[in-house]
């Protein structure tokens, strides 16, 4: 079973910069595609960016220009760098992953890190 560690979440000012990290961890699995979604309480949780196993990135449309998703396959880590932060983007970001054990697809959600942007 693959197991999720996220870092990097916090508070910052508006126009800072934040960088999310999401390790995957486990035995005797290939990781597919992986991604980053927020939610903010009352609303319905929503992709920000995902990137495939070979490299192809989505964005969503109010983060496109400012957040950057990528990967290190040899460190099964994805990462969210999040630059000229706007105070709506203050959410708990979870990391999301699709990963395969043999000829079985799981998908696993990491825990959360709060990330605020106040001045």
């Amino acid at each position: 079973q693959v197991q999720l560690a996220e870092s990097g979440g916090g508070v910052v000012q508006p126009g800072g910069s934040l960088r999310l990290s999401c390790e995957a961890s486990g035995s005797a699995f290939r990781l597919n595609a992986m991604g980053w979604y927020r939610q903010v309480p009352g609303k319905q949780r929503e992709l920000v960016a995902s990137i495939t196993n070979s490299g192809s990135t989505d964005y969503a449309d109010s983060v496109k220009g400012r957040f950057t998703i990528s990967r290190d396959n040899a460190k099964n880590t994805v990462y969210l760098q999040m630059n000229n932060l706007k105070p709506e983007d203050t959410a708990v970001y979870y990391c999301n992953v699709n990963y395969r054990v043999v000829l079985t697809q799981f998908d696993r959600w990491g825990q959360g890190t709060q990330v605020t942007v106040t001045s």
